[in-house]
């Protein structure tokens, strides 16, 4: 039984067989150093991510994002007011604690309120998955290409976020209406029956905040390899049945898309494209900052322009836009979906973001370019 839900589960994630081919592929036609390969794996951004897989496991399982989610929704009022809560504490989550962690926090908490209310949650995740990639662009920390091109620039805190200040505006303007003409007009419905608010152990609750505060300021100081090993040790012991229900098969599909992508944007054919390319002009750099998100996604984009452009701010600009559009324009898009789990997710993420690139692509260019 146990074998065969495992074979079923393994058929479902096409995207780490899609990437894990890909990866193999390129080993096998353009074999490179083993530094390269470590490079390209990112061990501490997966590390970081282990550690909040970790945490976050830990507060589901303790029962306080049920107790939060029943708080919330009993003083919720209509559907679209809440929405445009969960959409706005998103967008300022990832200002302070990146798009991703941002995510980790709050799609569980979607997750719970649907399950007690008549919320959409599908369309909830969809918009919260636009709602990272608007409020992350504003700050120097929100998400790893503003973290990158903040520190390449070495600009001041507030002039990066000052210049960022335009396009962020647009996005979250764009993401707020859009929230309140996607989500129905009807009021916030309680399903009695499924209520169940109960913190079922504050001590793992306790811990598991504390263990998620923890990663994050180890991730901040350049030590999340250390904090994740920390957590595996600290919940082995106290909470093996937490590790148990992680979902381990996600850090396996980045570590494909990683290794991946990080071959693909560093093939000759690549760089000879982008040889051909002017990145003085500012609509080159733009454009091409979008294109390459969506065939790379926005962090590698980011990585393979660098070098090519004499301004940091305009290529943020692009590859934060480009944040939209197909699932892989960002990883925030696939973790935002990967921990809903729900049927025809992607879908219906590309129904909605793909459309919102294109009106949002123009519209930030034009803000940009006229109060940057």
């Amino acid at each position: 039984m146990i074998a065969s839900r495992t074979r079923q589960r393994l058929k479902e994630e096409w995207l780490l067989w899609l990437f894990a081919a890909l990866a193999i592929a390129l080993a096998v036609l353009d074999p490179q150093p083993l530094a390269s390969y470590r490079r390209w794996l990112q061990l501490p951004t997966l590390a970081g991510m282990m550690g909040l897989l970790i945490a976050i496991q830990g507060i589901r399982d303790s029962g306080l994002v049920q107790h939060a989610a029943v708080a919330m929704v009993a003083r919720a009022h209509s559907l679209r007011g809440l929405g445009l809560l969960l959409v706005s504490a998103t967008a300022l989550l990832s200002m302070v604690l990146t798009n991703d962690v941002s995510l980790f926090l709050i799609v569980p908490l979607t997750l719970a309120i649907g399950a007690v209310s008549n919320l959409p949650v599908l369309r909830m995740v969809v918009l919260e998955a636009l709602a990272v990639n608007a409020g992350s662009t504003l700050s120097p920390i929100g998400n790893p290409q503003n973290l990158l091109l903040w520190q390449h620039s070495q600009l001041p805190f507030l002039h990066f976020a000052a210049a960022m200040l335009p396009a962020a505006a647009v996005m979250f303007v764009l993401v707020a209406a859009f929230t309140l003409l996607w989500l129905p007009r009807d009021r916030v419905a309680l399903s009695p029956e499924r209520i169940d608010g109960v913190v079922a152990s504050n001590r793992l609750g306790t811990c598991s905040m504390a263990a998620l505060l923890g990663m994050v300021l180890l991730m901040e100081y350049g030590q999340a390899p250390l904090g994740a090993l920390l957590l595996l040790a600290l919940f082995a012991l106290l909470a093996r049945s937490s590790l148990a229900r992680i979902d381990w098969l996600l850090l396996l599909t980045f570590a494909a898309i990683f290794l991946g992508l990080g071959h693909f944007a560093n093939l000759p054919l690549v760089h000879q494209a982008l040889d051909r390319l002017d990145f003085g002009q500012p609509l080159t750099l733009y454009a091409s900052g979008i294109v390459a998100s969506q065939l790379i996604s926005n962090v590698p984009a980011t990585v393979l322009l660098l070098e090519r452009t004499p301004d940091a701010i305009a290529l943020a600009v692009a590859v934060n836009v480009g944040g939209f559009g197909v699932a892989i324009g960002s990883l925030a898009n696939l973790i935002a979906l990967r921990l809903a789990k729900q049927p025809h997710g992607l879908r219906l993420l590309h129904l909605v973001s793909i459309p919102f690139l294109l009106v949002c692509a123009p519209l930030v260019y034009l803000a940009w370019r006229w109060l940057g």
